[in-house]
């Protein structure tokens, strides 16, 4: 399964599904990160974290550990 933390800098992607539980899916859930929602890579950091994505029209950064947490199609 393929996660945000693997997807290639200019790429559009579109989350499939929000792993985690509690207080952790929420935050993600709060930040914009839904099921079927459209997200932009657009850089990643040089030692790979954090991820700065472009969701819902604003600009976001992720950690590694949450990306890794968000399954994409």
């Amino acid at each position: 399964m393929n996660t945000l933390k693997d997807a290639a800098v200019g790429s559009t992607v579109t989350v499939k599904k929000l792993n985690g539980e509690g207080a952790l899916k929420r935050r993600l859930m709060d930040m914009g990160f839904t099921t079927g929602c459209s997200v932009y890579i657009r850089k990643v950091a040089p030692l790979g974290d954090p991820v700065e994505v472009t969701i819902r029209g604003y600009e976001l950064s992720v950690r590694k550990d949450d990306a890794q947490l968000i399954d994409i199609a």
